[in-house]
């Protein structure tokens, strides 16, 4: 079996992995009444009355959308907020105990709540940022945590596996 076809296959393993947990997470608890069993993550809420989409239906389908989205922005140029990352980001910020936004390091972030407990790797944030960024508005300042040495070592890691 070729390293292609290897990988190929192990992706498909992961995402059926991925798709029983996320089935078992949906199913209603054994007890009538009781609300959802303690054994289930609990991420934080959003900020606002309402998500982009019922709270089931993202729990289910909330990768799919985020990669649709993908899809259109990068490939077609069609840029809409509904499933946008950083209004996710945005909205579902959980503050730490210093009262800033907590990032993708803490178990607190509200990605890796079900992330972790469903044992899925989150590589969005390697690229973006996972918690909402202070806008320096007009004067040409860097972005807070980012520094143009870290976007170097980062471009310099992309363009090494360009040429792999």
């Amino acid at each position: 079996m070729s390293a292609a076809s290897g990988s190929a296959r192990m992706r498909s393993v992961v995402k059926l992995a991925v798709l029983l947990v996320l089935a078992a997470m949906t199913l209603p608890p054994a007890t009538a009444g009781a609300g959802e069993p303690e054994w289930l993550p609990k991420p934080a809420r959003g900020r606002g009355d309402k998500c982009v989409a019922d709270t089931d239906w993202m729990r289910r389908n909330h990768m799919t959308a985020l990669l649709h989205h993908r899809d259109q922005a990068v490939h077609e140029g069609i840029r809409t907020k509904r499933f946008d990352l950083t209004g996710c980001v945005d909205c579902h910020a959980v503050k730490g105990s210093d009262g800033k936004p907590v990032t993708i390091a803490s178990p607190k972030h509200f990605c890796r709540t079900c992330h972790d407990y469903a044992a899925v790797r989150i590589d969005c944030f390697e690229c973006h940022a996972s918690r909402p960024e202070t806008k320096v508005a007009k004067t040409g300042e860097a972005v807070p945590g980012r520094s143009s040495e870290a976007d170097a070592v980062m471009l310099a890691q992309y363009l090494r596996s360009l040429k792999r």
